[in-house]
């Protein structure tokens, strides 16, 4: 029986077909992230000298021991919180749970609210946000400690401004300023503890240190870029291992209890000499 043309000629064509298709590049990109939030303005530029200044009063007196909170930032054993928290403490210590602390060395940053504290080893490290990713309006995180118990803050970006200490420690700095829009449920009173506490973007990834509040306007203070990266300079290593989660608001207090029970974020004490 004669095969019909028509079918000899359909069998080339197919043949044909699939030999292209087999051989084309294959270029696509995965799926597109997730859109911004409406009320996220534009990316958020660089210091000016316009900037608005809020000064804060240091009282000159002798380092009372105070409590805080730190994240680590490498698995080797490197910690950040906030240079107040431990300047002044002869021997500041990270909580790891059952009424037991781990002692670390300090290194201060020399123009900023940033501390290093070192110990030998330590948890998994967080990540830190590349440079030029902020933009105004934006949600931040604050896993931590306020008030030497667990809890968390939920904030929006409004802009900079200058922190001007005036007394102790008297030095201006470049800061980042949010309004705090949610909190953990039962918390009231003040943020104290909740300094050294990393404020993470949508990404899990660490922007800054959150370093002082203004309650009565709902302020929350972190460092800036500017002062943040610089400190982080050597610190975490290119080829540190990351891991990171997004961040919600409807997450966000599990996030961070998983942060706080794996100690990457952990309460920093200053122990009795």
């Amino acid at each position: 029986m004669r095969v019909p043309d028509w079918l000899i000629y359909s069998s080339v064509l197919g043949a044909l077909l699939v030999a292209s298709l087999a051989h084309r590049e294959n270029a696509d990109a995965p799926a597109a992230p997730a859109a911004p939030d409406d009320v996220e303005g534009a990316l958020l530029g660089p210091v000016t000298p316009f900037d608005p200044a809020v000064t804060v009063n240091a009282p000159d007196i002798p380092f009372q021991p105070s409590t805080g909170t730190a994240f680590s930032i490498a698995r080797s054993g490197r910690w950040v919180t906030a240079r107040h928290v431990v300047e002044g403490c002869r021997r500041p210590a990270i909580m790891v749970g059952g009424g037991r602390a781990v002692a670390a060395d300090v290194r201060l940053a020399a123009r900023a609210d940033i501390a290093v504290l070192e110990t030998a080893g330590g948890p998994p490290a967080l990540p830190i946000a590349p440079p030029g990713t902020l933009r105004a309006g934006q949600r931040g995180f604050h896993p931590g400690f306020p008030q030497a118990r667990a809890g968390e803050v939920t904030s929006r970006l409004l802009g900079r401004e200058t922190l001007n200490i005036r007394g102790r420690g008297e030095r201006s700095e470049p800061v980042l300023v949010w309004a705090e829009v949610g909190r953990t449920d039962g918390l009231g009173g003040t943020l104290a503890g909740l300094s050294g506490a990393p404020v993470m973007d949508r990404q899990g990834r660490v922007v800054g240190v959150t370093i002082a509040e203004s309650p009565r306007r709902g302020r929350i203070y972190t460092t800036a870029p500017d002062t943040f990266l610089p400190a982080m300079r050597g610190v975490q290593k290119a080829d540190e291992p990351l891991t990171s989660r997004a961040v919600t608001i409807d997450n966000y207090f599990l996030v961070a209890d998983n942060l706080r029970r794996d100690l990457r974020v952990a309460r920093v004490v200053c122990l009795s000499v």
